[in-house]
């Protein structure tokens, strides 16, 4: 499986599945990043928290901890489902 944080600097990925439940959940899910969604890693802190992501044409900053419970798809997995 791979997350959001395993995508390099510069890559772009598609949310395949958001892991976690309740208020984590929806918290991730209401700053844009839904199933489908297409985003783009823009840069990583030095000590890798937290990451900027440019998701919906907007710039945000999520957590590691975040992002390791957005599975996306691998680059050979497209994006069919």
């Amino acid at each position: 499986m791979k997350t959001l944080r395993d995508v390099a600097i510069g890559g772009t990925c598609t949310v395949k599945k958001l892991h976690g439940e309740g208020a984590v959940k929806r918290r991730i899910m209401d700053m844009g990043v839904t199933k489908n969604v297409e985003i783009y890693v823009r840069k990583v802190a030095p000590l890798g928290d937290p990451i900027e992501v440019t998701v919906r044409g907007y710039e945000l900053s999520i957590r590691k901890a975040d992002a390791e419970m957005v599975e996306v798809y691998d680059e050979t997995e497209g994006k069919a489902a």
